[in-house]
């Protein structure tokens, strides 16, 4: 006997006597003749239910990346992070309210318990808003003071709302799956805390490194989430955007987070235009609409689908960039409009004809505008831009810029007599 078979013989009893040796609790299927066909009907059920699910997945349960992908082109997003949906699949789907944890269960008493107090308080202050609007002006101590006790009682009661809700779990467990009702407080108030802890501060970023605030507008403080969308395509704020992308008009999703709703104008400016006689730049309108809604509830703005008859002053112009000049910052402006009242479109349409040289500070100051959102994106000479110019009719298709030469000084010059 070789020293391999002297070496794998206990390996084999071994092998020998758990495979003889039967397993606790596993029973051997019986013998079935070669006809029946259970065995095979139980595994396509099997494969019709991996089927049905493939075909239309559940957002809730769903943990393949390539699930997740096929959903997101249905315009559907997967609730809550990939961990838990895998875990979800083989839990005993207990609604979280029903968890059976003691500690969270005393810890959910006494959030019921404070909850009922900011209820009582919220009943109370608006009990004092309604005996203070039931009294006259004199009785109140003059209008302006009954209307600036109205305001700071209407922002109480906003915030006692909030503090009603913001340690619920169940309310925080609906605004991280994104299922919000944008008309209450309190998912306003997270979503702009969430909106603040980060997608702003990079906005912010954009807007001042890139020289779009001071060049176009001297201050802008945004206030609402604008996103920007060409198609499905969702562009970054700074990103490059291919001039086929943007030979149609983009579509913006503009989160409010205040309650009502605002009259707001948006336009969109070109600062990089090049002027070759005066050696600078000029400013272009490519968009310019008036009297748009917008509310939490009511985000999403198509600039394609506003009425040509009421809204839109400037129809939508694709930005270029002709060969040899340096990107186009093209920035978009959310401006909310005096009181949320409506311009004459009339008067505006007559007067904003000119999109050359079209100053939107001045725009600004003569119609009492208020920047309260804002979006860039750039643009730059590319393969299919000239394509883009001969559609529009754009005039200097053909031409190339290109930088002059600058002589240095006589003192600078170079003097190889001088070297030697």
């Amino acid at each position: 006997m070789s020293h391999c078979e002297r070496a794998s013989k206990p390996l084999l009893q071994c092998l020998r006597s758990t495979y003889i040796r039967p397993l606790p609790g596993f029973q051997l299927q019986p013998a079935r003749a070669f006809q029946s066909t259970a065995f095979v009907r139980d595994g396509a059920q099997t494969e019709a239910k991996s089927e049905s699910f493939y075909k239309s997945p559940d957002p809730a349960l769903v943990s393949s990346p390539r699930l997740e992908r096929r959903l997101m082109r249905k315009g559907i997003a997967p609730i809550g992070s990939r961990r838990r949906r895998a875990a979800l699949q083989d839990s005993a789907n207990i609604p979280f309210e029903q968890l059976p944890y003691q500690c969270f269960q005393e810890a959910r008493k006494v959030l019921l318990a404070d909850r009922e107090e900011k209820l009582k308080d919220i009943e109370a202050t608006r009990n004092k808003i309604a005996r203070l609007q039931s009294l006259s002006a004199a009785e109140a101590g003059g209008e302006q003071s009954k209307k600036s006790r109205l305001g700071a009682y209407e922002q109480h009661l906003e915030h006692l709302k909030i503090l009603a809700d913001i340690n619920d779990p169940l309310v925080k467990k609906r605004f991280e799956d994104g299922q919000g009702d944008m008309s209450k407080p309190i998912y306003r108030y997270l979503a702009d805390q969430k909106w603040r802890e980060y997608r702003r501060k990079i906005l912010v970023q954009r807007i001042t490194q890139m020289n779009v605030i001071p060049d176009v507008l001297p201050h802008c403080d945004p206030v609402v989430d604008a996103t920007l969308h060409f198609g499905r395509r969702t562009v970054q704020p700074g990103e490059f955007v291919t001039s086929l992308t943007s030979m149609n008009p983009p579509k913006l999703n503009v989160q409010m987070f205040e309650r009502g709703e605002k009259l707001v104008t948006i336009a969109v400016v070109d600062p990089d235009v090049p002027n070759v006689e005066k050696d600078s730049f000029d400013y272009k309108m490519h968009y310019l609409a008036v009297n748009i809604p917008l509310s939490a509830t009511s985000p999403k703005i198509d600039l394609s689908a506003l009425s040509p008859e009421s809204q839109v002053v400037l129809p939508w112009l694709p930005p270029i960039a002709q060969m040899g000049s340096p990107y186009h910052r093209l920035s978009i402006f959310i401006l909310e409009q005096k009181d949320s009242k409506p311009l004459d479109y009339a008067a505006v349409k007559a007067k904003e004809t000119d999109r050359d040289n079209m100053l939107l500070r001045t725009l600004q100051a003569r119609y009492h505008l208020k920047p309260i959102g804002a979006h860039l994106f750039r643009t730059k000479w590319d393969e299919t831009m000239e394509q883009v110019m001969k559609e529009i009719n754009f005039e200097g298709a053909d031409l190339e810029l290109r930088r002059k030469r600058v002589q240095p000084l006589p003192y600078k010059r170079r003097n190889p007599a001088t070297m030697r």
